[in-house]
């Protein structure tokens, strides 16, 4: 699934744990303890990294975007954002980022949504939910598991109407964002495997994973 790589890129300094590149169109996961970081590094640029976090000790406790949006006021994450569970605590906290602007709005693709939004022909194409159900597996998560999720790097602007779209990315080869855990934390990845909208610029690419412990 993944492969070891050499030099940490990490944004926080600290000793790294784990280094692993995700493969384009490719699921991941990991779990991150409590005040370990970690940097996700968009290696090619442009690249959507659909994201969902659950409390390690008890996954029923998952990322909930009402929580997060509501207590801090926005639709978009960056350095200081804290991302709360569905019990309103902090799961992890976004502690440095290269990009400014980070999607929780557009959502996740699946072979449902390709084939209402861009046609028939786009329903045998591999999406984020069938890899978000092929690596949840490992840990007893199903599909009533899975909820909103975040998009690190994916540029969904809103308009003052309401309105919002998937446009070209803002983000460049080897920019990063992390995030430490707050408490024990599974971290679920979809390195979206889109070829129908901008939020890969049509070309799906690996990511780079590093944990860090302080």
């Amino acid at each position: 699934m993944s492969a070891t790589t050499t030099g940490s890129p990490a944004l926080v300094p600290g000793t790294v744990v784990l280094d692993e590149t995700v493969p384009a169109r490719a699921p991941w996961s990991a779990i991150v303890r409590r005040g370990q970081v970690l940097t996700i590094v968009d290696l090619h640029g442009n690249q959507a990294v659909d994201c969902l976090i659950y409390n390690a000790q008890d996954t029923a406790e998952r990322y909930s975007a009402p929580d997060t949006l509501t207590a801090q006021g926005g639709v978009f994450l960056t350095t200081g954002s804290v991302l709360r569970s569905s019990e309103g605590r902090p799961l992890m906290t976004v502690v440095a980022d290269e990009v400014g602007r980070h999607d929780t709005v557009g959502g996740a693709c699946s072979r449902e949504s390709n084939t209402l939004r861009y046609g028939h022909h786009t329903k045998h194409q591999h999406a984020c939910v069938e890899n978000f159900l092929i690596e949840g597996a490992r840990w007893g998560l199903g599909k009533r598991d899975l909820v909103s999720n975040i998009n690190w790097y994916m540029n969904v602007p809103v308009d003052p109407d309401g309105s919002l779209g998937i446009v070209d990315g803002i983000s460049a080869p080897g920019l990063r964002v992390a995030l430490r855990a707050e408490m024990d934390v599974l971290v679920l990845v979809s390195n979206c495997p889109q070829i129908n909208n901008p939020c890969n610029g049509f070309d799906p690419t690996p990511v780079r994973m590093v944990v860090t412990a302080p």
